[in-house]
């Protein structure tokens, strides 16, 4: 099933990142107006060019850590470095996107009346001492580590959301994304099937972290914007926070054997130190998505990773790799 729906003024902030980007087109599909907000930091031109000459499209270059003023009927708050080399460069403004970003967001749907969704995720959860994680799991989160920027950010955010809902009474949604994968990621995402997938492709040894048996559920990005569309159309009463997730499990050390399989690559593993706070488990129970959105993955992960293996041979080609 599809979700439909039409007519809205949409804002997408981080719009022309690797979700973004597949959000925007989603909601322009559907017949919305869009105006997708980023500062570039991660997002890429590339990943919005083909929307460009869609007259409902538009593209405003600007960073949530500051106001920003517009009218519109939805808010996706998306905008925020989603790979650890990408948060842990800039640590401080990591966590300024997170906080501010949520405050000013909040504050413009707060003026305009307009529904907002913040784009959550698994990492609220940490190195989680429940397994799976459902949503009422609190998380055990190192707040002094070298990730906490990402995972306290999103955690404060979360409070200010709901502060925010409680207080003045901000129509909001909260989703909980798990590991999402799929065309247009970029070759330097950092995550851990981009890089796979890049290193197999170009014969490089392929990087597993401790003994490679840590383990993570990973979402094709189609089944992810379809669980976020759905969330945002849900009753107003139901508010999240929602994983949006694959609720199957699989260890990094299968991940590479099944890209070495589909791609053909002779490459080697080549094992490193785990890094610090890394979880070791993570997967989504989605329980609470099924029942209240009719909503769970239908892209099986050997699908997803032919499709995305596809879309990296064709940018590696392009690119003389």
């Amino acid at each position: 099933m599809t979700v439909r729906i039409s007519g809205k003024r949409v804002l997408v902030t981080g719009g022309a990142g690797f979700i973004g980007a597949h959000l925007c087109a989603r909601l322009l599909a559907e017949g919305h107006e869009v105006l997708c907000v980023d500062n570039f930091y991660t997002g890429r031109r590339a990943n919005i060019a083909h929307l460009l000459s869609n007259p409902l499209f538009e593209v405003q270059r600007h960073d949530i850590c500051f106001p920003l003023y517009v009218e519109i009927d939805q808010i996706y708050n998306l905008a925020c470095p989603a790979s650890p080399i990408h948060y842990q460069f800039d640590p401080v403004q990591t966590t300024k996107v997170s906080v501010h970003g949520a405050i000013n967001m909040l504050g413009l749907a707060k003026r305009v009346r307009a529904r907002i969704l913040q784009a959550s995720t698994s990492e609220v959860y940490g190195d989680p001492l429940v397994h799976p994680q459902r949503e009422d799991y609190w998380g055990n989160v190192n707040p002094i580590g070298l990730r906490s920027c990402y995972d306290e950010g999103k955690r404060c955010a979360e409070t200010l959301f709901f502060d925010y809902y409680r207080q003045n009474r901000v129509a909001i949604k909260v989703a909980r994304i798990f590991n999402t994968f799929g065309p247009g990621m970029s070759i330097h995402d950092g995550r851990v099937v981009s890089n796979f997938i890049v290193q197999a492709l170009k014969g490089e040894p392929i990087t597993l972290y401790g003994d490679g048996e840590q383990t993570r559920s990973f979402c094709y990005v189609d089944d992810l914007v379809e669980g976020l569309v759905r969330l945002m159309e849900s009753p107003e009463g139901f508010t999240g926070p929602v994983n949006l997730g694959n609720p199957v499990e699989t260890t990094m050390a299968d991940l590479a054997r099944r890209i070495l399989e589909l791609t053909g690559s002779k490459s080697t593993l080549e094992y490193k130190p785990l890094p610090e706070d890394d979880p070791r488990k993570r997967l989504p129970d989605i329980s609470l998505a099924r029942k209240q959105l009719g909503w769970e993955p239908v892209v099986l992960l050997e699908e997803g990773l032919k499709r995305t293996i596809g879309y990296f041979e064709e940018r590696l080609l392009a690119a003389g790799g």
